[in-house]
């Protein structure tokens, strides 16, 4: 069902957002154990990319996923702790320690409510469809390399890749017989069951850190409140808050696809903001929505913000009580787990879609990636896929421009018709095609099928004016609509004193 206002940024009123909480308990209820089980293992994986103990992730994806229920802008959305935002954390927390890490946790969670104030969920419309394609390959690049530690012939024993091997093998191959339960629920069982029953020596889930076996306790991050710490976490506060609300964003478009709904962006800004902001205060790491689990809850059946909430509390629940036996979980069976997420967040049709699809579109996706890649920065990748996506727009409207000319039958008046989109990318253009050394007595700049955009295009109407009226031409710009009106009256200056000398001097 649809909610009032929720695609239109205005308050969403009480009965709806009950119906959000009570239109589908039972549904949710079953989604969120689902998501829940899967939740261990990844938030697990995503505590040790960041180089952290496993009950940071685990306390982080408890917290984001209850609070993100209560304040979100998509209901039936999964956000607990992520890979996207682990892999910003990795030098922090090498270079600074955990406290820094949830400092940088909680200002991000601050910064991402401010762009929710802002209302800067717009942005959003202004990210290509290559730019997430290349954001999402990237990530399930990191997510694959983030691994390779795990694998190394010199830190682990042959054993190791057997483990990997089988688990994948039960991964990919039980769906074929049966998805009643979750299959990388089912490799973690058996391959533990296998290592604790045959004694393997392999590095289990109890070697990277403790696990929680309490509730979380508030804290505030033991940092010095000074300047310099500011300088510290600031730029990867904004990294974490760039790189999570784009997420957010995208697997907010990705579910309001799947379930025919329209939700508010903005108030998922908030919502990650007031999520990441607590979290970092009960020793939580930075986390964003999740796209795997989120097509995972709605596909399990999870509609409301009720499956959010369950998979949250069953998430605590399950490691506090169960915590010995997390702890005896080989590792191998988590990379097995975040090879499958690579492999299944990877979007392999891009590839094929590289013969077919325009080349501006393909150089988008492929330098995303291999930015991403190599800064190992989502949000810079993004800027950089972004930026390219607006040049390349520029050109192919910038190529739409043309100008045709007339001559009047006594050869004493030219008038020249602009057609397209006069702005700084065809202003080159739209200054070759005037002949300023033919004598003329009156020149007419039609600009009726044409639109004035900015004040490089002003400057250059403004020059060829001055031009033709210093060679003793009369000149009269003729058919301008409302906006172009509008911006010439504002920025032109062709009709005041010492015109020709102020532009000359820019």
């Amino acid at each position: 069902m649809a909610w009032p206002g929720q695609g239109h940024n205005r308050m969403i009123s009480i009965d709806a957002y009950r119906r959000q909480w009570t239109g589908n308990i039972r549904g949710d209820l079953i989604a969120g154990l689902v998501v829940a089980l899967a939740l261990i293992p990844e938030a697990i994986a995503f505590s040790i990319i960041a180089g952290v103990d496993p009950r940071v992730g685990l306390y982080a994806s408890f917290s984001i996923a209850v609070l993100i229920a209560f304040t979100g802008g998509r209901p039936g959305m999964i956000s607990a702790a992520t890979a996207a935002t682990a892999v910003l954390m990795v030098t922090l927390v090498r270079d600074h320690g955990l406290e820094y890490l949830l400092a940088a946790t909680v200002l991000a969670g601050l910064l991402q409510i401010g762009a929710g104030l802002l209302k800067l969920g717009f942005i959003m419309r202004y990210v290509s469809k290559s730019v997430m394609t290349g954001f999402v390959n990237a990530l399930a690049i990191l997510i694959f390399l983030a691994q390779l530690p795990e694998l190394d012939p010199r830190a682990v024993s042959w054993i190791t890749y057997v483990l990997v091997a089988a688990g994948l093998g039960i991964i990919y191959g039980l769906p074929m017989l049966t998805r009643a339960i979750p299959s990388p629920l089912v490799t973690i069982v058996v391959l533990t069951v296998v290592a604790v029953a045959l004694g393997l020596d392999v590095r289990t889930v109890g070697d990277m850190g403790e696990l929680p076996d309490t509730l979380p306790v508030f804290l505030i991050p033991d940092i010095p409140l000074t300047y310099q710490t500011l300088t510290i976490i600031l730029p990867y506060s904004m990294a974490i808050a760039v790189v999570g609300l784009l997420e957010s964003l995208m697997t907010q478009n990705i579910v309001d696809d799947l379930t025919d709904t329209r939700s508010d962006r903005n108030q998922e800004c908030i919502g990650q903001g007031i999520s990441n902001t607590c979290t970092g205060f009960i020793g939580g790491m930075a986390g964003c929505a999740m796209i795997g689990q989120s097509i995972i809850n709605v596909k399990s059946g999870g509609r409301g913000r009720l499956s959010c909430f369950a998979a949250g509390i069953y998430l605590l629940f399950l490691i506090l009580v169960l915590g010995d036996l997390v702890k005896q979980i080989p590792m191998a069976a988590l990379v097995a787990v975040m090879i499958m997420v690579s492999i299944g967040t990877f979007s392999w049709s891009s590839i094929k879609a590289l013969r077919v699809h325009p080349r501006s579109s393909s150089i988008v996706m492929m330098a995303t990636v291999v930015t991403v890649v190599y800064t190992h920065n989502l949000a810079i990748g993004v800027l950089v896929g972004v930026l390219l996506s607006g040049i390349f727009f520029a050109g192919k409207i910038a190529q739409l421009f043309t100008m045709r000319s007339e001559i009047s039958r006594d050869g004493r008046t030219r008038t020249y018709i602009l057609e397209g989109q006069l702005f700084y990318g065809s202003v080159e253009d739209f200054m070759e095609a005037f002949d300023f050394r033919e004598a003329l007595d009156r020149v007419i700049i039609d600009v009726s099928r044409a639109h004035i955009w900015d004040i490089s295009s002003v400057q250059a109407l403004d020059m060829a004016i001055l031009k033709f009226r210093r060679d003793g031409a009369e000149v009269e710009v003729i058919g301008m609509n409302e906006a172009t009106e509008t911006i010439v009256d504002r920025l032109a200056i062709h009709d005041k004193p010492g015109a020709m000398d102020k532009l000359m001097s820019h």
